[in-house]
């Protein structure tokens, strides 16, 4: 900013002041040279992961599926089914791919008798907890 337009900025506000200006006043004065601000890139959607077991309750080791979409997960890559061990969450030996659609389906059989909580996982994307009771 030139010292020409700096004194007149600064007198403009003290007339101001002095006619009972407000508040508004005190703005801040526009740099007629500052760069014009660009706008964002647009940030590509979060991932995320739906789960729904195809049985709420399962005998040991009985096979189900658990199926849902993947959005924001590129196709071909894995996901895998965690369960609830304690306070810890265990990756079981369970995984499939996405599709090109972004669909999924895993294949589970479980041991542990009661509910287990499961999730499918893929990095730090998680979907909501899925619960199966193994009787």
């Amino acid at each position: 900013m030139n010292r020409a337009l700096r004194y007149a900025t600064v007198g403009a506000i003290a007339v101001s002041l002095l006619a009972g200006g407000s508040a508004a006043a005190f703005a801040a004065p526009q740099d007629v040279h500052a760069a014009k601000p660009v706008a964002a890139a647009a940030k590509p959607a979060a991932a995320s992961l739906t789960a729904k077991a195809s049985a709420t309750t399962v005998k040991a080791w009985q096979e189900f599926r658990i199926t849902g979409v993947a959005k924001g997960i590129k196709a071909g890559t894995k996901v895998g089914v965690q369960q609830k061990q304690g306070k810890k969450w265990v990756s079981l030996p369970a995984q499939a791919p996405v599709n090109k659609n972004g669909s999924y389906s895993v294949r589970v059989k479980l041991g542990i008798k009661g509910v287990n909580e499961l999730r499918i996982a893929s990095g730090a994307t998680v979907s909501p907890v899925v619960k199966v009771t193994v009787r």
